[in-house]
């Protein structure tokens, strides 16, 4: 989920559906010998995230003796083929991880099981409210989120601290960034940030603080021309101005950190989601730290705790009750907890969180104390976004892509996205 959004390793997905006709991947609800129920759990990540996944399925088949899990997992974006296809024939897995902006779509394509009706075995109340909302569809809940993560400002923090220049602060505005990295470039001869105006996510931050959305509640657009051309105008000063990385860095940016300005020692910062900056570690030797975004001149906070990723259940389960145990063993059960640590993102579950914290180490202690900074004093999360938003954040970054170039004026561009997002949003 990050600004410049992690990518993992592949798998094709003509692999995947001949993996489906294969008999070790049988359909949702199978059953073995001895009446075991069979479920399938499916979700993207890296093999670490693999094999702590493992391990607490398998102690969750050692807590559930009638019940039998068979896992897979792949890269973000061939798992995201692979769901597609599966959904498309009628054989998504019982239960899935689901990406915030793929709620929407598979929950009006009748793929998600309505999660209220398995409230028995399926626990929600230690969940933040606000967060639970996020897996809502017209007041359904489809899904519901395993972790959690919010954005951040990531630093070299020698080059910084040896700049003179004031470390990032609790409740410093957009302003007040744009003189750091200014005064960065100044002091130490390169950008003090990256080009922060091709992330949709540090929009979406800088929208928030004014009090606006990127979507409506209905899920059309929730600003203007106006609104994206000031931003794009900010973005672009600094950028010509050599106060934020040039284009021929940004245009190469492709969700991994190696690839950002700061991971090439090209920039001093840049804005990232907490969880997915653990990656700079090996390639910033003098260490990172983590820094709240800048808030509106009012003060008003912009970012927000964003569901890292959803759990989901199959809505043609033969197994619902059981992968509902599943579900609520992921999210609840203190010892998969431990065994999890925040390679999800920090636990959901507020007791949870405060029980596995002190046991957390390296950076996933880092992102807890980062997060738990910011407890209390951001605001609820946005609903779902609309399906339409997965092909928007590809026209974002390419009509911004025009402003870096002196191709578009941001008026231009701004104009150009909000009118091909309307369309899309129609479609």
């Amino acid at each position: 989920m990050p600004g410049h959004r992690t990518k993992g390793f592949c798998a094709s997905a003509v692999a995947l559906v001949l993996c489906a006709l294969a008999a070790g991947c049988g359909d949702s609800g199978e059953s073995v010998g001895g009446g075991k129920a069979v479920l399938r759990y499916t979700w993207w990540g890296n093999p670490d995230r693999a094999e702590r996944t493992e391990q607490a399925v398998a102690l969750f088949e050692k807590q559930h003796p009638d019940i039998s899990v068979q896992t897979s997992f792949s890269g973000y974006d061939a798992y995201k083929q692979k769901l597609a296809v599966q959904a498309s024939g009628g054989d998504a897995p019982d239960v899935m991880q689901l990406d915030y902006r793929q709620i929407d779509q598979y929950a009006s394509g009748g793929v998600l099981l309505d999660l209220a009706k398995q409230r028995a075995v399926l626990r929600t109340s230690e969940i933040d409210s606000g967060l639970l909302a996020t897996g809502r569809v017209d007041g359904v809940q489809y899904a519901i989120p395993q972790g959690r993560g919010t954005e951040t400002v990531v630093y070299d923090v020698k080059a910084w601290k040896d700049s003179g220049v004031p470390l990032p602060r609790a409740g410093w505005t957009w302003d007040d960034w744009a003189e750091a990295v200014r005064a960065l470039r100044d002091r130490t001869g390169k950008p003090g940030a990256t080009d922060p105006g091709q992330s949709e996510d540090a929009f979406e931050v800088w929208l928030r603080g004014r009090g606006k959305a990127l979507y409506t509640k209905s899920g059309g657009l929730g600003f203007t021309a106006d609104d994206l051309a000031e931003w794009w105008t900010f973005t672009d000063t600094l950028r010509r101005a050599g106060v934020v990385s040039p284009a021929e860095q940004t245009t190469q940016l492709d969700g991994s950190v190696e690839n950002t300005p700061l991971g090439r020692g090209k920039a001093v910062s840049d804005t990232n989601w907490d969880a997915p900056s653990s990656g700079y570690l090996a390639i910033v030797p003098t260490g990172i730290a983590l820094a709240p975004m800048p808030s509106d001149s009012d003060g008003t906070p912009g970012q927000y705790f964003k569901p890292s990723m959803f759990l989901g259940v199959s809505a043609h389960t033969g197994h619902a009750k059981e992968a509902a145990q599943l579900v609520d063993f992921l999210l609840n059960d203190q010892e998969a907890a431990k065994i999890l640590g925040a390679t999800r993102g920090i636990p959901v579950n507020e007791t949870v969180r405060k029980e596995t914290a002190p046991l957390l180490k390296d950076f996933d202690r880092t992102v807890a104390d980062y997060q738990a900074s910011l407890e209390g004093k951001l605001k609820d999360p946005p609903q779902a976004p609309p399906s339409g938003d997965n092909a928007l954040q590809t026209t974002f970054q390419r009509d911004y892509d025009q402003v870096s170039y002196a191709r578009m004026s941001p008026r231009e561009a701004a104009e150009n996205y909000v009118t091909e997002a309307k369309a899309e949003l129609r479609s």
